[in-house]
């Protein structure tokens, strides 16, 4: 970790103090999660905080946490120790249920070169929710709208929260992993009636098996470590 973004989280933790915990993120980056009513302080207090002036929000992003820990793939280390299954299944339980959904914020700040990532825990596992940010940052509109459309994520006070990738009509939420891959209704245009119309969906469905990943002897243990000698 470096000697930065140890002083960007002794800010933070001095601002915030209790209303964020900070949770492991890849080296170089700082996170910290928080639930869904410090939503707002915490925003304007990053925002406005002349140690942090975190004035841009980059990026908004949906997570749904239905399967988390149960099928995970590992690819972080694949490089070196080939392909495996990252499945913890204590860490799935942990996160199912009453925190199904959460909310991502990537906050920069142009004026100090830093940056930081929120995890927001949405309240309800049917009816997701958090606070708006649009009030805070205005970048906040469009970025919300996705997350809704494609996660059902509903974000209150929000100006205009309408559907922003999915077509007039559509019903369901595309990116929850409990919607099925198919979809439930196909379009089509009919020549005869000059209309777009609605059918239910025709392609029969399937299961999809992840492809298996044969031993490969290049990641065998004694072959390493023959090399590790010879080297």
């Amino acid at each position: 970790m470096s000697i930065h973004i140890d002083e960007l989280a002794t800010l933070v933790e001095a601002q915030l103090g209790e209303r964020v915990r900070r949770y492991a993120a890849p080296a170089g980056e700082l996170a910290y999660e928080l639930a869904a009513p410090q939503l707002l302080e915490v925003a304007l207090a990053l925002r406005d905080t002349p140690g942090l002036a975190f004035e841009s929000l980059m990026d908004v992003a949906g997570v749904d946490y239905l399967d988390y820990g149960q099928a995970d793939w590992n690819t972080s280390t694949a490089t070196s120790t080939g392909f495996s299954r990252g499945v913890n299944p204590d860490v799935g339980h942990t996160l199912r249920g009453e925190r199904r959904y959460a909310v991502v914020y990537q906050l920069q700040s142009v004026s100090k070169n830093q940056r930081v990532r929120l995890r927001v825990w949405c309240d309800g596992a049917e009816e997701p929710t958090v606070e708006s940010l649009c009030g805070v940052w205005a970048s906040a509109n469009w970025f919300e709208r996705e997350a809704f459309d494609l996660f059902g994520i509903l974000f209150t006070n929000h100006p205009d929260l309408r559907r922003l990738l999915t077509d007039y009509g559509f019903i369901g939420h595309p990116f929850r992993k409990d919607f099925p891959l198919i979809g439930n209704v196909e379009v089509r245009y009919d020549e005869a009636q000059q209309r777009v119309i609605y059918e239910p969906v025709t392609i029969e469905p399937r299961i999809l098996v992840p492809r298996v990943i044969r031993h490969d002897n290049r990641y065998d243990p004694a072959l390493l470590a023959g090399e590790k000698r010879n080297g």
